[in-house]
């Protein structure tokens, strides 16, 4: 019993620890640290952390975080890249730093488990479900919060590109080339599209073509619209008539929106149907059932 009570404690302390070091007033920098990447050779050496401090220790159980974290991943179905998934929704969080946060989680599930256990005097089987399922379900919560947040980016530069193609349109119709017009674009929207498209341009700016930077936006979004939107804007030093394409490319994605709108609208318009059916029958049924019971008793004398 104090065996578990200790195991259960430990869990805690670290899992809260380690989720504790994400927030900025727990894991604050000195001052040196701080002025560190202003010196001469800062920017490359980085921050030093202690031998006991938060930053070793991630350091430390970043790899094996990684490597368990991508393989509970793949078993629980989960095929696509997390990098492509952070990046896609802009995490301020590398892979590693997700899978230490998801082992954080986990080992404090297991903590929580561990002290409820003890604390309600569950059997052993049940204990033992107790101790496997809280950092499973504490490692699976993590993965599903980044999974809906990708389907909310990715639902929200659905909605948002048909207006911005046909700005890119005029802008390339105006006589604007596509570097400045993903730029001024990029400057004016602050949606889903607007952030992307700053990275778009920034990684132009890097030193990327055009083209390759757009493949790259379309194959962190996976959004099929924006797929058939690039190859359209690829065309930019082979076609003087751009802005055309692009316009052509506007209107056919606008109406897949408005497709999908209209099929939202279908749905819901059944669904309707279905507290009245229920409500229309069950009376009926009720004024049913008096009459064959009747007669049920009529045939059995």
């Amino acid at each position: 019993m104090r065996g578990a009570l200790v195991l259960g404690a430990l869990g805690t302390w670290i899992g809260a620890t380690l989720l504790l070091s994400q927030l900025r007033w727990f894991a604050r920098a000195s001052l040196t640290e701080r002025l560190r990447p202003y010196s001469i050779g800062g920017a490359a050496v980085g921050r030093r952390a202690g031998v006991l401090s938060v930053e070793s220790f991630r350091d430390a159980i970043g790899p094996l975080s990684r490597a368990v974290g991508e393989r509970m991943a793949r078993l629980a179905g989960v095929s696509e890249e997390l990098e492509v998934r952070l990046a896609r929704v802009h995490a301020d969080v590398d892979v590693t730093g997700f899978r230490v946060r998801q082992v954080g989680w986990s080992v404090a599930g297991l903590g929580v488990a561990a002290l409820l256990s003890i604390a309600l005097r569950l059997p052993p089987m049940i204990a033992l479900a107790f101790l496997l399922g809280g950092p499973v379900v504490a490692f699976l919560v993590q993965e599903q919060r980044l999974a809906l947040e990708s389907q909310r980016w990715q639902r929200r530069l659905f909605l948002e590109l048909p207006v911005v193609a046909e700005q890119l349109a005029l802008l390339l119709s105006a006589g604007w080339s596509l570097t400045s017009a993903l730029n001024r674009l990029a400057a004016r929207s602050s949606g889903a599209t607007g952030r992307d498209l700053q990275r778009v341009c920034w990684r132009i700016r890097q030193g990327l073509s055009e083209a390759d930077a757009l493949r790259e936006w379309s194959r962190l979004a996976a959004v099929p619209a924006l797929e058939r939107l690039v190859p359209v804007l690829a065309l930019n030093r082979d076609t003087s008539d751009l802005g055309r394409l692009v316009a052509d490319e506007a209107r056919a994605i606008r109406r897949d929106v408005h497709r999908e709108l209209i099929e939202a609208v279908e749905r819901r318009n059944q669904q309707v149907w279905i507290p009245v059916t229920v409500a229309a029958l069950v009376p009926g049924a009720l004024f049913l059932a008096v009459p064959f019971v009747e007669a049920l008793r009529a045939f059995g004398a």
